[in-house]
């Protein structure tokens, strides 16, 4: 039977950590990204989506390349943290960073779908009623989101939990500090006699996210029997 090692539990351990952390950090301002983008009648609306999307198509290792020029210690927001005295590089605050900017855009698409199956008539109903663009959108908008949020929620996390690419170049691969599932597997691979260890964690994410699956399944169940009644 397989037996983790104190340094695979450690992995778990971070790595559910980042993929909670950087799920709950994304929803807010997915939603709102999403609310701007499906609601909103700006200029320059199209190149603000094209920006949000654009993680979706640069390689991992780009995104995390940039963001290491953003956050280092020469960097824009690096040298204003520095004055702070927190450093994102090279921690675990790192990799969730990373999984953000990751997991944005998917959470962004997720949730605008939710939104475009709104009746335009019951927010037509609600200006009539007097209700400002600020209560129809935490009346009427939020509650009728909840199914996209959990499933932009899921993927998110999903996300999260396997994210390999960016994370290796800006939080680094340190053992029981950086080091996620991916990351040990990785080591793993490349290591003489570590194909059981490589099988074990890769077990083990696979049925991280098939409860993550499952919880989502159960929200969205629950939405569809109290909006049936």
């Amino acid at each position: 039977m397989p037996v983790l090692t104190p340094t695979d539990l450690q992995a778990l351990w971070l790595s559910v950590k980042v993929a909670g952390v950087a799920t709950f950090l994304t929803l807010p301002p997915a939603f709102l990204v999403a609310w701007a983008l499906e609601f909103s009648k700006v200029r320059g609306r199209a190149l603000f989506d094209g920006l949000v999307n654009l993680p979706l198509v640069l390689p991992p290792v780009v995104i995390g390349y940039l963001l290491l020029l953003l956050f280092s210690r020469q960097g824009i927001i690096g040298k204003l943290l520095s004055q702070l005295n927190i450093q994102i590089v090279f921690t675990w605050k790192a990799a969730v960073v990373a999984c953000i900017v990751l997991s944005l855009p998917l959470v962004v698409r997720s949730i605008r779908l939710g939104m475009v199956q709104i009746d335009p008539q019951l927010l037509a109903a609600a200006r009539c009623l007097g209700a400002t663009r600020l209560d129809a959108l935490f009346s009427i908008i939020l509650p009728l989101c909840i199914p996209a949020l959990a499933t932009g929620a899921t993927l998110a996390f999903a996300r999260s939990l396997g994210e390999f690419g960016a994370t290796i170049i800006l939080a680094g691969n340190i053992p029981g500090v950086t080091q996620t599932i991916p990351l040990a597997i990785y080591d793993y691979t490349n290591s003489p006699g570590g194909e059981q260890g490589a099988l074990t964690l890769c077990l083990i994410s696979i049925g991280l996210s098939y409860l993550m699956l499952l919880f989502s399944e159960v929200v969205l169940s629950r939405f569809r029997r109290n909006d049936s009644r």
